[in-house]
């Protein structure tokens, strides 16, 4: 196994990162699984820790399949995948159902884990993505269209392991892309963990407390 937990895998992520070191950052987690990976990196280049609130739009009958996805962007940031959605026969209204149950999730989670918490700043600065792996790629590409619609400097994807054809299919929406273990061969992100338990909610508030932008939350 190449990781032993999550905390391994973005010690190793600040090994392939170091050249930002001294520049003007910010890291965005995708939570759950995402925040403890980039913890280790926000210590690192002394950058504020915060959130990039995403969710999968399942088929209606078969949610582990994504038929898209939609990120917190101010106003949501909707992927759409295609493909899945016409062989799935999903129509236009089953869609956007879909998506405002998502919307709504991702609304909770914004209360929950941010509250009244200051956002870091993603303008004319290293803007880094980190999440703890990737599959399809579908809320990676809203996730990361979301920061780039905050206008920063750079934006880098950083992820410990995904598969060689989603990284192919993601380089086009990043400046860079960082990717300790590549697989043409993909079983799926947990079978790279040693640890791949769940993170809680407690474990992620916890750490924006320790690496966010400092202020009061409500």
């Amino acid at each position: 196994m190449p990781f032993l937990d999550r905390a391994d895998a973005g010690r190793r992520l600040c090994d392939a990162l170091t050249e930002f070191k001294g520049e003007d950052a910010a890291v965005f987690a995708l939570p759950r699984g995402g925040v403890p990976v980039a913890a280790p990196i926000a210590d690192m280049l002394k950058a504020p820790l915060d959130l990039v609130l995403v969710r999968k739009i399942g088929v209606p009958y078969q949610p582990e399949l994504a038929m898209g996805a939609v990120a917190d962007g101010g106003k949501p940031v909707v992927v759409r995948n295609e493909d899945v959605i016409a062989l799935s026969g999903v129509s236009e209204t089953q869609f956007a159902r879909e998506c405002a149950e998502q919307c709504a999730e991702i609304e909770r989670r914004r209360r929950l884990y941010l509250g009244a918490r200051p956002r870091a700043e993603a303008k004319g600065r290293v803007a880094i993505v980190v999440d703890d792996g990737i599959a399809t790629g579908a809320t990676t590409r809203a996730a990361l269209k979301a920061v780039r619609a905050r206008e920063p400097k750079k934006l880098v994807l950083a992820v410990p392991v995904a598969p060689m054809e989603s990284l192919d299919l993601l380089r086009k929406d990043v400046d860079q892309l960082v990717c300790v273990e590549a697989y043409d061969y993909f079983v799926g992100v947990g079978f790279y963990y040693r640890d791949f338990r769940q993170i809680e909610d407690n474990e992620v508030i916890e750490l924006l407390d320790r690496h966010g932008v400092k202020g009061a939350r409500g």
